[in-house]
This record gives C-alpha cells, sequence and structure tokens, in this order.
C-alpha cells in the first residue's frame, strides 16, 4: 500500500512539490487550497501525467481537509510572500493565522503526520506548527537548508566548472540575512573549497547565496522562487518515506544542542522513517558559534511577536 503525502496549498510551489511526489510514485498524493477549483484542475491535470511517468499514483485535489486523513506526512505551503513595504513582523502576523489554521485541521485529520514547513518566515512558521499541533520535535520541521546549500553547491560548481554531485556545502542558521555558511566544510570531491577558491571568490558566493531568494524576486517581478524549493521539499520527503535516513539541513526544534534551546534553527540532521532521527552537531569555531546564536537570536524575535505564551 502506497504512502500518502498531502501538500497544502496549490500555488507554485504545492503544485511542482505535488507534481514531483506523484511522479515517483511512492505516494498517493492530496493537493489542498481555498480556492475552488484549483486544488482540483491542477490535481487532475498531474493525475493525467501517471501513463506517461509510468506512476500508478492517485492525485486528488480539494478544498476540503478530509481528504488529507491518515496522511503519512503533510507538507504546508501555503501562505502568503512578502510584499512591498511589508515589514517581517506583518509577513509573521499574516502567516501566522494561516499556518495556526491550517495546522489545527492538519492534526485533526492526521494525528500521527509528520509535518514539513515550507511557508514563510520558515522558521518560525516551523515552530508555530510545533506549538500548534503539540506533536514532538521530530516530526515537525522544517525546509531550508536543502534549498540554501542547493543554491551555495550551485555557485561553487559554476566557479569552478565541475558537477554539482561532487559539491557539498554546509549552511547552518536561520532561512534569511542571518544564515550561517560553513565554507571549511564545504567541499569539492572531499576538498575545501577554502583551499580551491580565494577568499574573495568564497565571500561572494556566500553573499549571493544569502541573497538567493531576493535575487530570483527581482527577475521575476511578481512571485519567487519555487522549482528549487518544491525539489528541496520532496527530497526531504523521499528520505523520510523511503527511510533513507539522508544527513539533510533541517530547521528543526533544538533542545541544548549548539548551546542553542527552545528555538528553530537550520542544523544537520538525520531524516528516516521516524522523521528527525538525530541532530547532528558539528564542532564549530567561536566566530562560527557567534554567528549561529546571533541567527538563532533573529528567529527567536520573530517567535516572540506571535507571543506564543
Amino acid at each position: 500500500m502506497r504512502k500518502k503525502v498531502s501538500v497544502i496549498g496549490a500555488g507554485n510551489v504545492g503544485g511542482t512539490l505535488a507534481q514531483r511526489v506523484a511522479e515517483k510514485g511512492y505516494a498517493d498524493v492530496v493537493l489542498v487550497d481555498i480556492i475552488e477549483g484549483l486544488p482540483q484542475g491542477k490535481g487532475l491535470d498531474m493525475l493525467q501525467t501517471g501513463p506517461i511517468t509510468g506512476s500508478d499514483a492517485k492525485v486528488i485535489g480539494t478544498n476540503s481537509y478530509e481528504e488529507t486523513a491518515n496522511s503519512d506526512i503533510v507538507a504546508i505551503t501555503s501562505g502568503v510572500p512578502r510584499k512591498p513595504g511589508m515589514s517581517r513582523d506583518d509577513l509573521v502576523l499574516t502567516n501566522m493565522n494561516i499556518v495556526k489554521s491550517v495546522t489545527e485541521q492538519v492534526v485533526k485529520y492526521s494525528p500521527n503526520c509528520i509535518i514539513i514547513m515550507v511557508a514563510n518566515p520558515l522558521d518560525a512558521m516551523t515552530q508555530l506548527a510545533l506549538h500548534v499541533s503539540k506533536l514532538p520535535r521530530d516530526r515537525v520541521f522544517g525546509q531550508s537548508g536543502i534549498l540554501d546549500t542547493a543554491r551555495f553547491r550551485t555557485f561553487v560548481a559554476q566557479e569552478l566548472d565541475v558537477s554539482v554531485e561532487d559539491v557539498h556545502a554546509c549552511i547552518l542558521g536561520g532561512h534569511g540575512d542571518t544564515m550561517v555558511a560553513i565554507p571549511r566544510l564545504t567541499t569539492v570531491g572531499g576538498i575545501p573549497i577554502t583551499e580551491l577558491l580565494p577568499q574573495e571568490t568564497i565571500s561572494k558566493i556566500v553573499d549571493r547565496t544569502v541573497k538567493g531568494g531576493g535575487e530570483i524576486v527581482s527577475l521575476l517581478k511578481t512571485g519567487s522562487a519555487f522549482y528549487a524549493p518544491a525539489a528541496a521539499t520532496a527530497q526531504m520527503i523521499e528520505s523520510v518515506l523511503l527511510d533513507k535516513k539522508r544527513i539533510l539541513p533541517c530547521a528543526v526544534y533544538l533542545d541544548g544542542e549548539y548551546g542553542i534551546k527552545g528555538v528553530v534553527v537550520g542544523v544537520p540532521a538525520k531524516l528516516g522513517k521516524n522523521g528527525i532521527e538525530q541532530v547532528i552537531e558539528l564542532k564549530l569555531t567561536p566566530e562560527e558559534s557567534r554567528a549561529l546564536r546571533k541567527s538563532a537570536e533573529a528567529v527567536e524575535e520573530l517567535v516572540r511577536v506571535m507571543r506564543l505564551g
């Protein structure tokens, strides 16, 4: 019997994610959105790709959470993007109401599911979902680090003219301006990039990575990235459903790891059938540790705005 994955939000990220999961064939997919006809139309379109892609996965589009009952994994992509003139606090409070309502419905019908947060501000929304769902931290985590490291890996591969498959990157912290890139632990074929590239070039690549989302937004004019975020979330789903135990950067509620307690921060973790099966603690330099704590403090500021109590 196939597993069941529900994707909340049928926009660009949600729709692309649902398609990626459906094409793999290892899970049936439920696509949920409040707009009448949108998830139904996209779901039917995806279902009809089955004979071409060789996938027998069922795809259902709906405006009701009842169809999501007994999901193994629920990915929450719903929320509004940041608009001109909107502060981070405004974005938090707007998406807080959406994510709170979605999370309540998700756990009502799938009390044993694993929740993967994709909505922004990612770290704060993950912490909100954890608070609302009352699920253990290993079953509520966020996707951001895979996207950030993918951008970093892409730029490094372009600079060195090598395969992206041979580039492995390390980025910690929040999803945004305070993310912490660790060049000494970023390698190409096992060789640290600090031995392959001058510091000036590395700094430019790190800066472009930090601003990676904004670069795409400025090019698109209306909207934000969705292909890479969807691919990153699909990788997390696959690691859980197939119990692959991949070591992937995830937004996780820390309970003392890295000297940080009570806040969601991006760190490497082992992802398997039980969700977060192990948080990997890296040995950081004092400077890296300070940067990570500063990133955690930025997330704490957003969490305070939500007044979770």
